[in-house]
This record gives C-alpha cells, structure tokens and sequence, in this order.
C-alpha cells in the first residue's frame, strides 16, 4: 500500500471519529433536555396551582368588598329613612301638640260668639260693650290662627263626613241635595287635622 492510500485511510477514520463524537454529543444534549424538561414540569404544575390559588383568593375579596359596599349602602338607607321618619314625628309633634289645648279653648270662643249674636247692637249701653267683645274675639280667634287653628264653618257646601257631623237631615227646594243648609256649631281642625267636626243640617 503507498504512502498516498495510508494518508486518505486516515483521514477517513478521522471524519469518522469526529462525526461519532458529535453524534454522541447530541445524544448527551438531548438526554440533558430531557432531563430539564422532567424537573421543570413539578415547578410548572406548582406555579398554575398558586396562579389558580390567587385568582380564587382575589375573587373572594372582591366578592367580599362588593357585599361591604352593599351593607354601607343598606346602612345609609336605613339612618335616611330613620332620619325622616323622626323629621316627621317632631313635625307631627310639634303641629298638634297643642291639639287638647286647642279643644279646651273653643268653648270660650264659642261663648264670645255667642254673646256677640244675642247681643242688642243698637242699644247704647250694650254697645261699647259689644265693641269690647267683638275686639276681644277677633284677638282670640288671630291668635289661635297663627298656631294653625282654623274654623270649619261650611254653610251652603257640600256634607262631607269627613269634616262635618250631621246633625239633622230635612228636604228643601232651596238646596241641592246633600248640602249644609245650616251650621249648629263651627267645627275646627287643626294644621289639616279634625279636632272637632262642624255639626250640621243638611237637605235631602
């Protein structure tokens, strides 16, 4: 055998060895990524488990604030409408907690009413008397209309049961049927309410 043949035979066994050291090269490498790959799947796993864990916890806060945002709203409601409601109780108390007190008092102005019908107008001795009392009720009456009592004197209205009491009932070509033909005795109510109904006569 030349010289020239040893040559080429030893190259060839050469690229031979080089390609037999990289071959095995990628066999190490590829079993080093399996073996990467393997340990990494656990810590994988772990992180979508914790991902999942906060994704639970964070829905549960939000479903916590939102229910403590409803409770402040419910509670405002609550201190609203109670707010309201002692508004309109010290308002209720306030309008007719003069309501005895004002029955007690329409009997004196019934009296100066009717002292001023029976009353002789032309006489002159009974005259500045009169007067007197005349001024007297007008002062009366004004004072007690500032506190919100006011007169139900419903003569030639409709009968409403509502504010007036009938107290008798009798025909008549004068009147509309169902009508207050005569008031016996005024009645009075008080800020809007009923403290003493208008007795009535009332046409049929």
């Amino acid at each position: 055998m030349s010289n020239e043949e040893n040559k080429v035979k030893e190259e060839d066994l050469q690229q031979e060895s080089v390609a037999q050291d990289q071959t095995e090269a990628e066999v190490v490498g590829g079993e080093a990524d399996i073996e990467w790959n393997e340990s990494e799947a656990p810590e994988a796993e772990e992180q979508e488990s914790k991902i999942a864990q906060l994704e639970a916890a964070l829905l549960a806060s939000e479903t916590k604030v939102k229910e403590q945002q409803d409770a402040v709203l419910r509670s405002k409601a609550e201190v609203e409408n109670m707010r309201r409601r002692t508004e309109q109780e010290i308002d209720k108390a306030r309008k007719y907690a003069l309501g005895r007190f004002a029955e007690e008092l329409l009997p004196v102005v019934d009296n100066l009413e009717r002292a001023i019908q029976a009353a002789d107008a032309e006489h002159e001795v009974v005259k500045p008397l009169l007067e007197g009392i005349e001024l007297t009720y007008k002062t009366f009456v004004d004072t007690i209309g500032k506190f919100g009592l006011k007169p139900i004197n419903p003569e030639g209205e409709q009968f409403n049961p509502e504010l007036h009491q009938a107290m008798s009932i009798q025909e008549s070509a004068d009147h509309e049927p169902n009508t207050v033909m005569f008031v016996m005795q005024k009645g009075y109510e008080l800020n809007g309410r009923v403290i003493r109904p208008a007795m009535v006569m009332v046409s049929k």
